[in-house]
């Protein structure tokens, strides 16, 4: 086909190819068209050419996710118009393909061509000018070698903090020795607690009784102190503390020393409660059992350490339900307070590293509804790290019989400040469902859920738990720094659960003066053994 203009512009005639003249006028305007003025047309269709093309080329670089209006419309329209083929392997296309994939790690670590920093990297793209298929490949072996390195790092930190968390200071050792020396040389470090004429408050429920088991006298001098302090009426207080038959005559003299008057204070061994003395006790059987499967079947903290497949945040969980205190008798004995108080009617249980920042008498106000445990929620709450753990968090429902008994998206609950009504309790089966359950977990080599025991007191206090106010219980302190000191002083409890305890050289500085101010630095005691506010 041909076409001819007219030198006046008035005339367009088209040709066929075939030879045969046809021609068809059109007719334009009287006014007359300027050749200046067909240049300008000209050169306006040229550069609006060269824009589609222009866009067609970005937006094929960038990607489908940011193609603009008018660039979609050349990216579809400009190759057909220019006569161009859409190639399929663009950029974006072979970046996506080295990417994917398959890389030894092994062999990285040989290698000393890779780049160890972000100016390494980008100072050899520039210089070498390298394509895409360079330029990905550099990348791939760039991160996967740094993420290895991250990788083991994180691993090696928490193996570190998991070795931190399970020994057992110098400092509080020697506190422990020095008040032993004290008991079997000063009369006034042996004195019965309580005194003959307060003997009687510990059977009588118009008093508040708390409960505390430890065998760190540091800690449960911190959790005395601040309980009573910060009590409107510290003279209807009773704390009931537990601790072993090493730490008893230590945890005696302290309290013998250092007064809490007007409160109450007891101080035990369970060797001295005739229950735990009859017979055989369920706990105790459980507890050597699981010992003797954990040495089976986990291999310690290096076995866990040399797993090359599980996600560092995996590790560290496992790392944590190795410490000690997971084995202890002093956390499992909470189970059996209705055996091991059975004149009370109700008990506030505290652990030894929460701080009590308020009066807790309130609590003895709240009404249960029948319920036997009253605790805070731990799946709701602005913390989205801390306040998100739900049952599936603990419980592995991988297996049927997790999975065929419990909700996993049923909200979990938090041990460290909890309301018992001992009264509710005594009607129940929670203490022979929790019994039941380890030994179901035993029966599984411990894979119904990761070593502790908030995963055992889910299930037996399951359809039990009151709800209260997070305001009574402020969680994580001791494995995460995101809490601001204001948030954390306005609670009424803080926990330092997890590994950085605040008596131990990991703790978070910024929070560790919320409990190190009920200490008293200048004791002959605590200044003797070198324990610093830091």
């Amino acid at each position: 086909m041909q076409l001819h203009i007219s030198p006046s512009l008035r005339h367009v005639t088209v040709l066929q190819g075939k030879g045969v003249r046809e021609f068809m006028k059109v007719k334009v305007g009287s006014r007359r068209v300027s050749y200046r003025m067909l240049f300008y047309s000209l050169l306006f269709f040229t550069f609006l050419l060269r824009f589609v093309f222009v866009l067609t080329t970005v937006d094929t670089i960038d990607g489908d996710a940011k193609c603009s209006t008018i660039g979609c419309l050349g990216k579809k329209l400009g190759p057909r118009i220019l006569g161009r083929r859409t190639d399929s392997n663009n950029v974006q296309e072979v970046i996506y393909q080295i990417l994917e994939e398959p890389i030894s790690k092994d062999a990285l670590q040989e290698r000393s061509d890779i780049p160890q920093t972000l100016e390494e990297f980008m100072a050899e793209i520039k210089e070498s000018k390298s394509d895409a298929k360079t330029f990905a490949v550099k990348l791939r072996d760039m991160v996967t070698l740094m993420e290895q390195r991250t990788r083991t790092a994180k691993i090696q930190e928490y193996l570190y903090r998991h070795v931190a968390s399970s020994s057992i200071p110098k400092q509080l050792h020697c506190l422990a020795l020095r008040l032993a020396n004290e008991h079997s040389t000063n009369a006034a470090a042996r004195l019965q607690l309580p005194s003959a004429e307060l003997v009687p408050a510990l059977v009588d429920n118009s008093y508040f009784h708390y409960v505390l088991a430890s065998d760190n006298v540091l800690a449960t001098s911190v959790v005395a102190t601040s309980l009573v302090k910060n009590s409107l009426r510290p003279q209807k207080i009773v704390l009931h503390i537990i601790t072993d038959r090493k730490t008893y005559y230590p945890m005696q003299a302290w309290f013998s020393l250092h007064s809490l008057s007007p409160a109450v204070i007891e101080v035990k061994a369970l060797n001295h409660f005739d229950w735990f003395s009859k017979g055989k006790v369920p706990v105790l059987e459980a507890m050597e059992k699981d010992q003797r499967v954990r040495s089976q079947f986990r291999g310690g903290s290096s076995a866990i350490v040399a797993n090359n497949t599980e996600k560092p945040v995996v590790i560290a969980s496992k790392l944590q339900a190795l410490s000690p205190k997971y084995n202890s008798l002093m956390n499992h004995i909470r189970i059996h307070l209705p055996e091991l108080f059975p004149s009370l009617n109700k008990v506030v249980f505290l652990d030894d590293d929460i701080v009590v920042q308020t009066d807790l008498s309130p609590l003895w106000d709240i009404d249960m509804n029948g319920k036997v445990n009253g605790a805070v929620e731990t799946c709701r709450g602005e913390d989205k790290f801390v306040m998100s753990k739900k049952l599936k968090s603990y419980l592995n429902f991988s297996h049927p019989l997790i999975s065929s008994n419990f909700d996993p998206n049923e909200c979990a609950w938090a041990y460290g400040m909890n309301i018992f009504d001992l009264e509710a309790w005594r009607k129940t089966n929670i203490s022979q469902t929790y019994h039941h359950w380890l030994e179901e977990n035993l029966k599984s080599d411990l894979s119904l859920w990761q070593l502790g025991t908030l995963p055992p007191g889910l299930i037996a206090f399951h359809g039990h738990v009151h709800v209260i106010d997070p305001f009574w219980h402020m969680l994580g302190l001791g494995y995460q720094e995101n809490t601001s000191f204001a948030d954390a002083e306005s609670a009424g409890v803080i926990h330092f659960n997890g590994r950085a305890k605040p008596w131990l050289d990991i703790a978070f500085p910024q929070l560790r003066p919320l409990w190190s101010k009920y200490i008293n630095f200048s004791d002959k005691f605590i200044k003797s053994c070198h324990i610093r506010a830091y």
